[in-house]
């Protein structure tokens, strides 16, 4: 079994939803060991869009990185993702952003996600299920890096009453 942590993200339809399904979905290709809180976050990228919403989940699985690729595409596709602009609106977005301490650079797969380590919007939830994590390209723990980003666009989804 591989370790495996994985960000998913949505600003179209019903956002918590498509967040629920998706886990459901990921727990036929891992078993799922932890899922951070939701946050409602800023656009990234292409900006003048909907607000996301993001969390993340670490899990165990046995499918090789390339494999578990292919399934996380496949589930997007299942669940109505439809091809975007980058960065654009989407109704679901699942990244691998770490796997095992692998290091996989290729034209369809980048392990650890490029610049996860840098946006908070992906730093915040992994470190409320990782914070002592190390980042093998960075070598440091997700805890530090998720302190050390802006944070001024995340908040706490649902908002507090």
């Amino acid at each position: 079994m591989y370790v495996v942590y994985l960000g998913l993200g949505s600003n179209l339809g019903d956002r918590a939803k498509n967040l629920e399904t998706a886990v459901t979905g990921l727990g036929e290709a891992m078993r799922i060991t932890a899922v951070s809180p939701i946050y409602e976050t800023e656009a990234w990228g292409l900006v003048d869009q909907p607000d996301f919403l993001n969390m993340c989940v670490a899990g165990q699985t046995t499918l090789p990185p390339r494999e578990l690729l292919r399934f996380v595409k496949q589930l997007e596709v299942q669940m109505g993702r439809e091809p975007a602009v980058r960065w654009g609106p989407r109704l679901i977005d699942i990244d691998i952003l770490l796997y095992e301490g692998l290091v996989v650079r290729s034209a369809d797969l980048n392990v650890p996600h490029a610049g996860f380590a840098e946006r908070a919007t992906v730093l915040v939830p992994l470190a409320d299920i990782a914070p002592e994590l190390g980042y093998s390209l960075g070598r440091r723990r997700v805890g530090e890096l998720a302190a050390s980003v802006d944070r001024s666009g995340i908040r706490p989804y649902p908002p507090a009453s």
